[in-house]
């Protein structure tokens, strides 16, 4: 299994201040989504709008970003490799939005919400 997480939709599926430090949402939700994947088989890609500013160390989790930006250049990056990784292995999108969550049905992915995704990673 891979689970692909589109990363702003689920660091925005909770208001908790994280737009006054985007750079540090981003990290924390990419150490989390790295903790929680401690121990399981599941490959996981943390997808994010733009290259981070600073590197961000995992153990376990791909970090990859949209190759241009724009509105919704994650969902494009996102739909743009999940051909490719549908080839390789059963594929789940963590995402609320809606127009994603259809487009990654209709390519043969999974579609997993955000909001609870996002209550897992906070039991970790």
């Amino acid at each position: 299994m891979h689970r692909v997480v589109d990363a702003m939709n689920v660091i925005g599926s909770r208001p908790d201040g994280w737009w006054r430090d985007r750079s540090g949402a981003v990290r924390r939700l990419v150490e989390q989504v790295d903790r929680w994947a401690e121990g399981g088989e599941e490959r996981v890609t943390v997808m994010l709008e733009h290259e981070p500013h600073e590197q961000i160390e995992t153990e376990r989790v791909e970090v990859a970003w949209a190759s241009a930006g724009g509105r919704d250049a994650a969902d494009r990056e996102i739909l743009a490799r999940l051909p490719g990784w549908l080839v390789e292995d059963e594929v789940v999108v963590v995402t609320s939005d809606r127009d994603l969550g259809t487009k990654a049905r209709a390519a043969g992915a999974g579609v997993e919400p955000s909001r609870p995704f996002r209550a897992e990673l906070d039991e970790v």
